[in-house]
């Protein structure tokens, strides 16, 4: 039985995709994809899947995802979903489209949040002087 492993990262959000032989379900964290909420997180999940077409219709895919907000989530889990289907299909052409559509559909997003430093509100801003 053939079972692929990928992982997309996101912020601080870590998606690790199983993919096996089956019939054609998308589950996150136990839940279908059919379900999943919002739906704007649900839309950008699937469209790797429907890239993908047909071709990936008999392919069962599970998804653990953890850390970070909804919207990180949902990158990392389509991350490693594209990630999964292109090491299933071994196919060039759809990855070439994949990273023609979107480049972060193949290459985790390694960007973090800048960290607050003192003698400010935030990472940069600074405390405003009133005497001169």
């Amino acid at each position: 039985m053939k079972v692929i492993n990928s992982s997309g990262k996101k912020k601080t959000a870590i998606a690790r995709a199983t993919l096996t032989e089956g019939k054609g379900r998308v589950r996150v964290n136990k839940v279908p994809l059919d379900i999943w909420e919002p739906r704007l997180a649900r839309l950008k999940i699937e469209e790797p899947i429907t890239m993908a077409g047909s071709s990936i219709s008999s392919v069962d895919i599970d998804v653990v995802v953890k850390g970070g907000g909804v919207m990180g989530q949902a990158d990392a889990v389509r991350t490693a979903i594209a990630r999964g289907i292109i090491e299933w299909s071994g196919d060039a052409a759809l990855k070439e489209a994949y990273s023609e559509y979107d480049r972060n559909l193949l290459v985790s997003d390694h960007r973090q949040k800048e960290k607050k430093k003192f003698g400010g509100l935030g990472a940069r801003a600074k405390y405003q002087k009133s005497y001169r």
